[in-house]
């Protein structure tokens, strides 16, 4: 079961969610995103669905 959806389109790679993620789940992707910008990857073992990323991200990128 995928317990986090991301929308990587509208990532603009300020990576607050990499710093707030208490599990290291989400880690720099080491490719762009379709707008040009990095993006994030999310390791949905580690990640235990806290929010954080959600609550941090000003640009939408996560939906519980």
């Amino acid at each position: 079961m995928e317990k986090i959806k991301t929308n990587l389109a509208r990532c603009k790679g300020c990576f607050y969610c990499v710093a707030f993620c208490p599990k290291k789940a989400i880690t720099p992707s080491k490719t762009g995103g379709t707008n040009g910008y990095p993006t994030v990857r999310v390791d949905v073992e580690k990640c235990s669905k806290c929010g954080n990323c959600y609550r941090i991200c000003p640009d939408f990128v996560f939906e519980l």
